[in-house]
């Protein structure tokens, strides 16, 4: 069955003065925001959610019906946030693959709207290492002070003011102690440093490491100072597309051993147990369980 279209697809949205208008049934900005893959945004008193990516500002308001896309062209959603919000993929399928397992079709219809995020490389790996041992609330802080400090300024929406994510040559001349000290990133400091380097030197290519297995590339990831096993395999499924990863942090491992397992087990277990199950949907359904188990504290 096939998940990804080989072209991009008329979507049903259409421009109107308030922004533009997206009719999209597996779509719902709390769902996809909200669901621990993501940092760089913030939730406005409106309820919408404003992002930052590529250069780009953009606000969401889910309405009665649809979601209203704010701040952006629709050429530039075309361009840019159809890949970004994975747009080309066909959830309803991979939804209808996952639900031959009640426990996946009661997750997915819980988290009907998500969509994984195709994040750039080196914010998704530097954000995952500050994610380390650390809370939503934090990393998200860490993330925007790192990007109001070293960032470019972008602009002010809604009474706030935005910056890009800061480049690899950027933070790679940042004193540690500054990080520690400013943006609270504790031991993570060097490692991020480090990691800047390393992609300076082109340690990391996104088209390089387009041709390497899964464990090549999860090895090659290893190597990066900070990146343990679960850092990687968030790496690869919200860089590197690949979606057949499956990351295991405590939430989705207390998940797995209530409601597939019913026991607790060492963490590569437990991705050994979802890759067999899921196969090639491994990372969808992760997403769907770790949304599901969080908002209804499975396993707590």
């Amino acid at each position: 069955m096939r998940y990804i279209t080989d072209e991009k697809r008329k979507l049903n949205i259409k421009e109107s003065p308030e922004g533009l208008i997206l009719r999209e049934d597996s779509f719902k900005v709390d769902h996809i925001f909200e669901c621990g893959q993501c940092f760089n945004f913030r939730k406005n008193d409106d309820g919408s959610f404003t992002a930052v990516f590529l250069g780009k500002i953009i606000n969401l308001l889910e309405c009665d019906g649809y979601t209203l896309v704010r701040n952006v062209s629709l050429d530039d959603f075309y361009d840019i946030f159809y890949d970004y919000f994975d747009l080309g993929t066909d959830y309803g399928a991979i939804k209808q693959a996952l639900s031959e397992s009640e426990i996946l079709k009661e997750a997915s219809d819980y988290g009907y709207g998500i969509r994984i995020l195709n994040q750039e490389l080196f914010e998704t790996t530097i954000s995952f290492i500050i994610s380390a041992n650390n809370q939503i609330p934090r990393i998200k802080k860490a993330v925007r002070i790192i990007s109001e400090r070293y960032g470019t300024y972008l602009g002010e929406y809604m009474g706030e003011k935005y910056y890009s994510f800061p480049s690899p040559e950027v933070l790679a001349n940042v004193d540690p102690l500054e990080l520690r000290e400013y943006a609270r990133v504790g031991f993570r400091d060097v490692r991020i440093v480090e990691t800047a380097k390393a992609f300076v030197d082109g340690f990391l290519n996104f088209e390089d490491e387009k041709t390497l297995t899964d464990k090549d590339l999860h090895n090659k990831l290893n190597n990066l100072p900070g990146i343990g096993p679960k850092v990687a395999d968030c790496i690869m499924l919200f860089a590197y597309h690949r979606r057949e990863t499956f990351p295991v942090d405590v939430w989705i491992k207390r998940v797995m051993e209530t409601l597939f397992i019913g026991k607790e087990v060492p963490k590569k277990q437990v991705d050994n147990y979802a890759r067999e199950i899921f196969g090639d949907l491994a990372g969808y359904a992760q997403q769907y369980l770790f949304y599901y188990g969080r908002e209804n504290a499975i396993g707590k």
